[in-house]
């Protein structure tokens, strides 16, 4: 759909800001991805700040790969960073948290094109026509060759359950993030 904006917060005060920012925008049609169950701030009231549409943000810089995440899972992803990066000295991962599924932050994946050769995408979505497929496209249209790892949902329905036993089925959880990382480091 032209001038649709697709957005996933990462917390609460990220939803907050979103909303925000919709109300602001005005060139088109504008989607929050709500997550599905409880949230990660116990103090989520924050003064609503206009995000730019499209922008996403480095939460942790690194040298050795970068790990880019949509939504929810980042704090997931968050906590597999920091307890790899304990146990596993001297290799340093960067978080991105691109909030924007469309448009995405092009200024932003022309960073971690340059200067990341191994990249791993979280999303709590479908993995297959996802967020981690439009970063694979666009690394592919602008000349970048980085080895991409996709980490999201497979594309077949998934049994009920609670959050955590989800991420765990789909392999989205911390464990298998921080396994992930691992892989990427050994190579």
């Amino acid at each position: 759909i032209p001038n649709l904006t697709i957005a996933s917060p990462m917390d609460e005060h990220e939803l907050r800001n979103l909303m925000y920012t919709a109300q602001l925008d005005g060139k088109g049609p504008f989607v929050i991805r709500y997550p599905r169950g409880h949230g990660v701030l116990t103090d989520w009231r924050n003064a609503f700040e206009e995000i730019p549409v499209g922008t996403g943000r480095r939460l942790k810089d690194g040298k050795d790969m970068a790990v880019l995440t949509v939504g929810p899972i980042g704090n997931e992803a968050a906590k597999a960073v920091a307890e790899f990066e304990a146990g596993n000295g001297g290799v340093e991962v960067a978080h991105y948290d691109m909030r924007f599924i469309k448009p995405m932050d092009e200024r932003l994946l022309e960073e971690i094109g340059r200067r990341y050769d191994r990249i791993i995408t979280v999303e709590d979505g479908v993995r297959a026509g996802g967020f981690g497929s439009a970063v694979l496209e666009w690394m592919e249209d602008h000349g970048f060759s980085p080895r991409i790892k996709r980490l999201g949902l497979p594309d077949r329905f998934v049994e009920h359950g609670t959050v955590a036993q989800l991420q765990r089925i789909t392999g989205i959880d911390k464990e298998s993030i921080m396994r992930a990382i691992n892989d990427f480091a050994a190579k």
